[in-house]
């Protein structure tokens, strides 16, 4: 063994005992006859002392940061303790050591406040490894892991792994493919979830599966989103959505306990997808803070089960509101007294391309009782306070207002909601707020084309494997999906079935996802015509399913969560890519290994591909 003990294991109790380490050098300081060296490895780091004597031979043979190095030697408490490592009581008096190899000058340094820049530390990712900061988040990616494979474990749950050469299949995104040399002309997929084969495991008798499994969907990328991600998969047979509901809490908090030792003891708060919406203008909802949506005014097909308020608004020819779609409102509490510059900030934020409105409405809500806005000379104080009150603000509050097309406006004013709320300190990266969000649409309607299969057709919101609520299948069934007047695809039957699905939100982001499958062949069959396949289409893309089907396939249902997003929210970063060992860039790069990358002609010869680029 080339060591004793870990650069991380030795405490005062270890005093006179001789003991090997091996590592790497991280600083190296000189003190005339003497030399420090802090050496660190995964567990830590230990101070070592050179003497005279091995001050010489250093003077001979220096040696640099990053050099690996092997030293044996006696344990002493230390004269001055450094209380800020768990080995600060003690160091090490070097009697021998070893070079065991020697280090180029790193491109940047390798601690916590690095100088090195997102490009360069992706470029030497083996080095950015090495910083305490990566480490800790590769560690606690690890606790995830573990805490979930522990309580999926303890409830029966099966790990069953699943390929990754498979047939491509219409799943929302686009897909990997890869060329099979032995069957020229034909290509492969790699996953974009084990959807299908999830679902013939239950069909199998596999009654309680999990996987945490790579997935591939070739998108366009962001902080939250890699071109290969994890997911934590799971599925369950013989159960309805409360008893996945139920499982799924549990393993949440479960992760909760042991990565965070947090008790969260709370009942889980749900609400459906129209009052997510209604209410925070988003189907994720950071629910750590209030400062809810208020609905002005808005198209009767948004929320086809509320109210206009717009005659709060009507009647005094402001045309900004007059000629808008959508009107929307939220109290920003104990802001009134904002400056005119505070005030004209926020505007510009909400003008910014990202967020895409020509400006903001603002009413201040004064302590005194007195209502100031940037158009009061439109509205009288008592129409103010009227619109004020609608949007729940008290006495102190700031009232912020957008306008314009019903898309554009709402999730303006779902951005705009979530900046005042990390403004004013209330989106707590120590606080953790679970919600389930219940009732999603089962179609969205497709005015344009969307994926390349045409325009004017219903297409699955989630995928096509959701089912119908129970109460919503009859309307499935007995229903042409056909849209005749596509003005009117409102008023079609499919436009209200609501799914069985599921999502769970943390901290305003979507960590899992699921829904009760179908599993009758003929539910099956109706929602792919609905989607625009006809029974040759089905066939020959899902004929394994439809097949599986008619030989006993149990009810089943089950959940993926974003193992990656969740390990991000838990290590309080905004970005997957701090908990990837080997992320790519946002252009799907590795820069490390400069992937992807040109192959040689013979390869090409092999699979029988001739390339042609446009």
């Amino acid at each position: 063994m080339y060591r004793s003990h870990t650069c991380g294991e030795l405490r005062s109790n270890h005093a006179g005992t001789t003991v090997t380490l091996a590592g790497w050098v991280q600083t190296v300081r000189k003190f005339g006859s003497i030399t420090f060296v802090d050496l660190r490895d995964r567990y830590g780091i230990t101070q070592l002392l050179f003497g005279e004597e091995l001050n010489k031979v250093l003077d001979e043979n220096p040696i640099g940061r990053e050099f690996v190095l092997q030293a044996t030697g006696t344990v002493n408490e230390r004269s001055n303790k450094n209380p800020n490592i768990a080995t600060g009581d003690i160091e090490l008096l070097v009697s021998e050591f070893k070079i065991l190899n020697k280090s180029a000058v790193p491109p940047f340094t390798i601690q916590d406040d690095t100088d090195g820049g997102d490009d360069l530390r992706m470029k030497y990712r083996f080095l950015d490894l090495r910083r305490n900061a990566v480490k800790r988040n590769l560690e606690l990616r690890y606790a995830v892991n573990r805490a979930a494979r522990n309580y999926l474990h303890g409830n029966g749950f099966m790990d069953i792994e699943t390929p990754f050469l498979i047939k491509s299949t219409p799943e929302g995104a686009r897909d990997f493919v890869v060329p099979s040399r032995m069957n020229p002309g034909q290509f492969y997929a790699l996953p974009q979830s084990p959807q299908t084969f999830k679902q013939l495991l239950m069909v199998s008798g596999y009654d309680r599966y999990y996987q945490v499994v790579k997935c591939f969907r070739d998108e366009d990328l962001r902080a939250d989103r890699q071109p290969e991600f994890t997911q934590i998969d799971c599925e369950m047979a013989f159960v309805e959505q409360e008893d996945i509901l139920n499982m799924f809490e549990g393993m949440i908090k479960s992760i909760f306990k042991e990565v965070k030792n947090i008790d969260y003891t709370e009942a889980v708060e749900r609400m459906t997808w129209e009052e997510a919406m209604w209410q925070y203008g988003n189907d994720k909802p950071d629910i750590r803070f209030g400062m809810k949506v208020c609905n002005i005014k808005f198209p009767a097909h948004t929320f086809p089960t509320k109210e206009s308020q717009s005659a709060l608004i009507d009647g005094v020819d402001f045309k900004v509101f007059d000629d808008a779609e959508t009107v929307l409102a939220i109290a920003v509490p104990g802001c009134s007294e904002y400056t005119r510059k505070q005030t004209d900030e926020i505007t510009e934020w909400v003008k910014r391309p990202q967020i895409g409105m020509k400006g903001l409405v603002f009413i201040k809500c004064n302590a005194d009782g007195t209502y100031k806005s940037s158009v009061d000379k439109f509205y009288s104080e008592e129409k103010l306070k009227a619109i004020a009150d609608a949007a729940n603000a008290k006495a102190g509050d700031l009232v912020l207002i957008l306008a314009g097309a019903e898309e554009r406006t709402r999730k303006a004013t779902s951005e705009l909601r979530l900046e005042m709320g990390k403004r004013l300190g209330l989106r707590k990266e120590d606080e953790f707020k679970l919600l389930w969000v219940l009732d999603f649409p089962l179609f969205e309607f497709a005015l344009e084309d969307q994926d390349g299969g045409g325009a004017g057709r219903w297409v699955a919101r989630h995928h096509p494997f959701t089912s119908p609520k129970p109460s919503h299948i009859e309307t499935m069934i007995n229903n042409n999906p056909k849209v005749d007047d596509l003005d009117k695809y409102l008023e079609h039957p499919y436009a209200n079935i609501k799914a069985n699905a599921y999502d769970m939100v943390l901290n305003g982001n979507e960590i899992g996802g699921g829904s009760i499958r179908i599993y009758q062949r003929e539910l099956q069959e109706k929602m792919f015509a609905a989607l625009g396949m006809d029974a040759e289409e089905q066939q020959h893309k899902f004929g394994f399913l439809l097949g599986a089907f008619e030989y006993g396939a149990p009810p089943h249902g089950g959940i993926a969560f974003g193992f990656d997003r969740l390990c991000s929210i838990l290590g309080g970063s905004e970005s997957i890519r701090d908990f990837i060992a080997f992320p790519k860039n946002n252009s799907g790069r590795d820069v490390m290994l400069d992937a992807p990358s040109e192959i040689g002609n013979k390869q090409f010869d092999e699979l029988q591909i001739k390339l042609d680029l446009k």
